[in-house]
């Protein structure tokens, strides 16, 4: 079937010096694996040729590239990164009247690709698939996915030839705290104030010049991790280059939800100093816009005043994330209206989850119900916090947990599962858990297994990224 997607390509219109125009590079048996018709009627795309997204036709109106970035990895600058296995097709304006990117991810080699084949294998695309729209589901800003592909060509990874497949992802914008850094690292001021000016018009029109800019990307990674933080979720890998100005979550590589409650929880490989532990992952967050503020102080004339500026605003940030973290986690225990007086409840509730590894997910889910007490060892240490907690909520405290504490989560073990029957061409369970994952709120007992902790057997102790 013919495709048909209204681009509207504004990125593709800058000087050439953010990208590097190129096609994907073809694929041997484009097959479609998953395709997301509600998501393809939102941005106005009909058909669903295999070829258009798996990277072998290029569609009327695309204009094919990949961007150019760099950014901190793990604390250490690399001067540029960019699109080394992506190519970006281009852009529509959504039925809601939004800019949105289509990227191809695993598209094949760019000059950006550093030795790499530029391909991704199908557990990687997967993954992605499911948990970016399970975060959307959740309400947490992210990226989506609107397709995987299998392209017939194995992949070789340190497992040895793997299935290959190219995901298609639609974002806000691609734009990175990277790709500021790699201009202002450069001296090509003309270059970010171009940027700059670009990415204020797309996705934040109220800020006032690169100050204003500076203080709305950082209202919106404040939410943006007070939202991870109150669902479990550990990014993994919160480089600058996988950190949005639109405030989206994106790069989902060594990602992991958390089953015990653990402020030191750690899963991706990589991470072997647990930089980006669930529990730093506010402070990082605080890190990674001082580097956006390093980046764009370099647009003024009279620095000073800019660095006092821009220092007050990321001095700041640390309230923003405490607000917003009282806010979600204040209605996780049926607080619409949390004060900074009922922070101790619930500290004392997540010490208590941490001393006896209790289930992040189910605990609060279980908060109310008669159960609650079994998810705790310590029961009658959780009695205790019981009844100071039922001495402070009101009687609409059931409906605010209901709306703020998910009933399933994308969890690792099952996660694995699907993508082992996948490879073994089976996508029944990959089905399954997109069924699932689409009403979290939700009580629903066919699903009961997916709220279930995984066993020893189970457990897995890292993720990996893609590449």
């Amino acid at each position: 079937m013919t495709v048909r997607i209204p681009f509207d390509n504004s990125y593709a219109t800058l000087p050439e010096v953010f990208f590097t125009r190129l096609p994907p590079t073809p694929v041997s048996a484009p097959v479609t694996l998953a395709w997301n018709a509600a998501l393809a009627a939102e941005l106005g795309i009909s058909g669903t040729d295999p070829n258009v997204f798996a990277g072998n036709t290029v569609p009327d109106g695309a204009a094919p590239l990949a961007q150019l970035y760099a950014g901190h990895q793990f604390g250490n600058y690399n001067p540029q990164l960019g699109d080394g296995r992506a190519v970006l097709l281009g852009e529509v304006i959504d039925n809601n009247g939004l800019r949105r990117d289509i990227q191809l991810k695993g598209s094949g080699p760019t000059p950006y690709s550093r030795m790499g084949d530029g391909r991704a294998w199908l557990g990687p695309v997967l993954r992605e698939y499911v948990v970016s729209e399970a975060m959307h589901a959740l309400g947490v800003p992210t990226t989506r996915a609107l397709a995987a592909m299998a392209t017939g060509d194995p992949v070789y990874r340190e497992q040895g030839g793997l299935p290959g497949a190219v995901l298609t992802r639609i974002a806000a914008s691609h734009l990175r705290v990277g790709t500021f850094q790699v201009f202002a690292h450069r001296g090509h001021i003309d270059e970010l104030r171009t940027l700059t000016d670009y990415a204020i018009a797309r996705h934040h029109p109220q800020a006032d010049g690169p100050i204003g800019l500076l203080a709305a990307v950082c209202a919106a990674q404040a939410e943006l991790v007070a939202a991870w933080m109150s669902v479990g979720f550990i990014h993994g890998v919160m480089n600058t280059d996988n950190c949005t100005i639109s405030g989206e979550t994106i790069d989902y590589g060594p990602c992991a939800f958390m089953d015990a409650y653990d402020e030191a929880r750690v899963f991706s490989s990589i991470d072997q100093m647990g930089r980006y532990a669930y529990g730093n992952q506010p402070r990082i967050a605080v890190w990674n816009m001082a580097q956006l503020a390093t980046a764009l102080i370099q647009l003024f004339d009279d620095k000073e005043a800019a660095v006092e500026q821009a220092t007050a605003i990321v001095h700041a940030m640390p309230g923003q994330l405490q607000a917003a973290w009282l806010r979600r986690f204040g209605a996780k225990v049926g607080l619409e209206d949390a004060k900074a007086t009922d922070q101790p409840l619930i500290e004392d509730l997540l010490a208590l989850m941490q001393k006896d590894g209790a289930d992040f997910t189910n605990a609060f889910a279980a908060l109310g119900q008669p159960g609650a007490r079994d998810q705790f060892t310590d029961r009658a240490a959780f009695d205790e916090w019981e009844a100071l907690w039922q001495s402070r909520v009101g009687h609409e405290a059931t409906q605010i947990m209901a709306h703020a504490n998910p009933q399933i989560i994308p969890r690792n073990h099952p996660i694995e599962a699907m993508i082992e029957a996948a490879v073994a061409g089976d996508m029944e369970p990959f089905d399954r858990l997109m069924k699932a994952f689409a009403q979290p709120y939700d009580v629903a007992p066919e699903y009961d297994d997916l709220r279930r902790p995984p066993t020893a057997q189970e457990i897995v102790p890292a993720t990996f990224c893609g590449t």
